[in-house]
């Protein structure tokens, strides 16, 4: 018996079907180990020696296939074929090695591009050794991608506190979304006019025409830039009469273009589906995985991370069959097509992505899959056959017209296209992103019989305003095709970018455009100004250059590493001697739209509209950056950074604005501006109770009902009837709510907290308590945010309990301390909080729970001190979170 390692537990089963009884195939579910998200994972003084943790779930998986191969007369490594397939069938080559389960059985690696029984028997007769080349880049790019995370990163929470991360590649591409947002902001619209004349033939049919020359010269796009200028030209057009000088129809021939690569499938799947990246790669992994179709698994897709854009012989072969079968003898080009690859490394460039077998149509298939997978399926199989299909015949037909007013002549032009025959295009015609049109996309229309030397009719004659518009945020879609014409991050990491992007907040998507958040904006503007090289596009196309190169055997690794690491380490030690004022300094000058947006009376953006003297800049808090007066502490003005500038400077009030008195104490109630956001207050001073406006309560509508209403929040509503206990309404970090006997239920609405009855917050809590276990108060609250590894292993979350918020390691829970914000715990503080918790319980577990959490405290602690020599240099100041690119 023969064991196989495949990835998934899905493949496992059918493979094991297509190989029989002699073969035992086993799922490795992925990567077997990884780089621990702590110091010293990579060591750099070390000649970048890496340490590898086994979770405990992949522990046990290791066990299964070790006492499988025990008993075996060898092992076949069958993981994904590429870098990380590649890399995963190592990881576990060398584990087995270290169980020294092998001995002499033979170990061999195979590959293949779909999960079809002739792709894998086939793969099974051609096995070859594990490619040291292309697991060498994998481990290169794993080091480059820990060091820059976990070096940079705790640069940016020391100089900007709120930022959450920085990437290798992430950071750049984020540098691209914020480049265009600042080229958006930059913009300035300028005013143009286009002139047409509708014109008749003799025979009574009408058509466009567009004015191109003028006054002796050519007219460019945009040309015609006053009201006054497009006036004398729509007069003497008025005036005009016309005459056709030529007429030349051209025949023109569109090829296709190739089956789908990893990111023309993203790009398609967004154009013509709406799909994220994400969605798409999860959508073709089941694709590729197979699917059930008449009692058989069956891979439908190859597979989908690839860059290769040419088809397997037999595959071309059967599009070529499936074309003459579906459409025809004349859609079957006379000779093959042959497709060539931009990728810069062959080994990286596998096949296509192309339907397993064209005869299985999108209609055959439908009935088996969901509906995204059939969406999917038929977009691939329609761009792969139409790879192979004839050219679609189109005539360009050009008319240039002559307008004479009393010897004034100007030029007008008409284009239209007719296509002649569909070709490729009765199977796949391209969706084009927003803002990836051409100028004559409109000219597409079918013109009339026109002759030369034939004189015009002057129907009407149009002369319309336009406006410039500043470029389109980026799609999904239109961001990968722009990293892949960079060379920035490979076909496999472009969905995970985005998705770390949006998980750090630093992106947000509304209706499929990309908008970069300011705490995004302040990262880029700190990194192109104190890391500069490490965010430069043709610096990191370059750097993912030479990882192709030693994919192909072509550089050594280490060395690539060792000449990044100088000068990457000497810019983080250089960062030590950066003052918070030089970083503010630069931020306000590089995000000056966004910090300081223009005002509508024409004054200067950053004096301070409350003390009238003080200027305004961006200030660092522990909750990330937001806009204050420099006169603080006599002035207190300050204001959220919000991407909408000009919104948040409405917020912030010159002054208090008094609401009335609350008659049950009698002090003032004011409505106020501060850090985050309008809030009400009832007094003065320190006591002085405050209340956040409620999410879509805008400060013009708060009245002193409302404000009364408000500050006295929780509301009693009544005694339960069984309890006999107070039941009430407030508003709190996550939502209106309900709460009784400390048991908490949300209400659907911030209205709700002011007008809910007893009767319906009885059923509400009722409901609540039907669900069982899990909400707040009851059972184990979800966590709300997830800090890192203890040092003696198991996560540490922030959760919110039935008394508030805690820090949560195993079974040690330790409760925040008071007004402490959740979101604003760090692992440091996490550590100390559990190892206080440890040294109250009094046990022994206890101590040593104390004692190990205070030791990596320390350890921690130490490490800016230890930083400045060499041989820390691989060590963070921090315990941080892997940063995923």
């Amino acid at each position: 018996m023969n064991v196989v390692v495949v990835e998934s537990p899905a493949k496992a089963k059918t493979i094991n079907k297509y190989l029989g009884p002699g073969y035992k195939v086993l799922a490795s579910f992925g990567h077997v180990r990884d780089l621990p998200a702590k110091d010293g994972s990579v060591l750099p003084d070390q000649d970048f020696e890496m340490s590898w943790e086994v979770d405990s779930a992949s522990q046990k998986r290791i066990k299964d296939i070790a006492d499988a191969v025990k008993g075996s007369d060898g092992l076949f490594l069958a993981t994904d074929p590429d870098r990380e397939g590649e890399a995963i069938s190592w990881h576990v080559l060398d584990l087995l090695k270290k169980r020294r389960v092998l001995g002499d059985k033979p170990v061999k690696r195979v590959v293949f591009n779909a999960i079809t029984k002739k792709a894998v028997l086939d793969a099974m007769a051609a096995p070859r050794d594990i490619d040291a080349p292309l697991v060498d880049a994998y481990l290169a790019r794993r080091a480059l991608d820990y060091l820059v995370g976990f070096n940079l990163s705790p640069v940016l929470w020391r100089k900007l506190p709120g930022a959450r991360s920085a990437g290798r590649v992430q950071s750049v591409a984020l540098r691209l979304v914020c480049d265009r947002e600042a080229e958006i902001e930059r913009f300035v619209s300028e005013e143009y006019w286009n002139i047409s004349a509708l014109l008749g033939t003799p025979r009574g049919d009408q058509f466009e025409a567009r004015l191109v020359s003028a006054d002796g010269k050519r007219l460019q796009n945009r040309s015609i830039k006053t009201g006054d200028d497009a006036n004398r030209l729509k007069t003497l057009l008025e005036g005009a009469s016309y005459v056709v000088e030529s007429v030349e129809a051209k025949p023109v021939k569109r090829n296709p273009g190739p089956p789908f690569t990893t990111s023309t499938l993203q790009q398609a799947a967004s154009s013509n589906l709406g799909f994220n990246a994400s969605r798409t790669m999860q959508v073709a992994q089941k694709l590729y995985e197979g699917v059930d179709i008449g009692g058989e698994t069956v891979g439908l897709i190859t597979y989908m991370r690839t860059d290769g854009v040419q088809m397997a012989p037999e595959a071309i072969d059967g599009a070529r069959r499936a074309v003459q079968e579906q459409f025809g003898d004349r859609y079957v080009p006379e000779k093959p097509r042959f497709y060539s690859t931009k990728a810069k490394n062959a080994q990286e460039a596998h096949e296509a992505i192309r339907p397993t077998d064209f005869n299985r149509t999108p209609e055959k298939v439908r009935r088996h899959l969901d509906a995204d997978q059939a969406r999917l399926y038929e977009l691939i199989w329609k761009r792969g056959i139409a790879s192979q299909m004839a050219s679609a015949e189109i005539e360009r037909t050009t008319v240039e017209i002559t307008a004479d007013s009393k010897g004034e002549k100007a030029g007008l032009r008409a284009v239209g296209s007719v296509i002649r025959f569909d070709g490729f295009l009765g199977a796949y015609m391209d969706q084009r992103e927003e803002g990836d049109k051409g100028e004559d996309d409109d000219e597409d229309g079918r013109l009339p019989e026109i002759n030369a030397r034939e004189k015009l009719d002057k129907n009407k004659v149009n002369a319309s305003q336009h406006f410039t518009e500043p470029p389109p945020r980026y799609s999904e879609a239109s961001l990968i095709k722009k990293m892949e014409e960079l060379g920035i991050g490979r076909p496999s990491t472009y969905a995970a970018t985005l998705k770390t992007l949006s998980d750090r907040e630093y992106v947000t998507t509304e209706k499929r455009k990309l908008i970069p958040q300011p705490k995004g904006r302040l990262v880029t503007a700190f990194l192109e100004n104190f890391f500069t090289k490490y965010v430069e596009y043709d610096f990191t196309a370059d750097l993912e250059e030479k990882l192709d190169r030693i994919s192909a055997g072509e550089l050594d690794w280490k060395q690539v590493l060792r000449d990044f690491w100088q000068d990457f380490f000497a810019q983080i030690e250089d960062t030590k001697e950066l003052r918070v004022t030089n970083v503010l300094d630069a931020l306000n000058e590089a995000l000056a739209p966004l910090v300081f947006p223009k005002r509508e009376d024409g004054s200067d953006p950053r004096t301070c509209q409350v003390c009238g003297t003080g200027k305004l800049s961006l200030k660092l808090g522990k909750y990330g950056a937001f806009v204050g007066c420099s006169n603080y502490p006599e002035c207190n003005f300050t204001r959220q950074l919000s991407q909408d500038g000009a919104e948040a400077e409405a917020t912030g009030l010159n002054e208090p604005k008094s609401l009335g008195a609350d008659p049950h104490t009698g002090e003032d109630l004011t409505l106020r501006s501060g850090r985050f956001g309008p809030y009400i207050q009832r007094g003065e001073g320190k006591d002085a109770k405050r209340s956040s406006l409620p999410k879509g309560w805008k400060p013009e509508d708060i009245d002193h009902e409302k404000a009364l209403a408000l500050i006295n929040l929780p509301r009693d509503i009544g005694k339960h009837p069984e309890s006999g206990k107070m039941i009430s309404a407030g508003l709190g970090r996550y939502g209106p709510f309900l709460l009784h006997d400390g048991t908490y239920a949300n209400l659907e609405s911030v209205e709700d907290v002011f007008t809910i009855g007893l009767n319906r917050a009885v059923t509400v809590l009722a409901e609540k308590q039907s669900k069982g276990p899990g909400g707040r108060g009851r059972g184990t609250p979800a966590a709300l945010k997830t800090l890192g590894d203890h040092p003696d292993g198991g996560a540490i979350t922030v959760r919110d309990g039935r008394y508030g918020p805690y820090v949560n390691w195993g079974k040690v829970n330790a409760t925040l301390p008071k007004g402490k914000d959740p979101q604003a715990v760090t692992l440091d503080e996490a550590l100390a909080l559990i190892a206080e918790k440890g040294g109250k319980a009094g046990s022994g577990k206890a101590k040593a729970t104390k004692a190990k959490a205070a030791a990596g405290t320390k350890k921690t602690a130490a490490k800016p001190k230890a930083a400045a020599k060499p041989k820390a240099s691989a060590k963070t100041a921090t315990k941080a979170k892997k940063t995923g690119t």
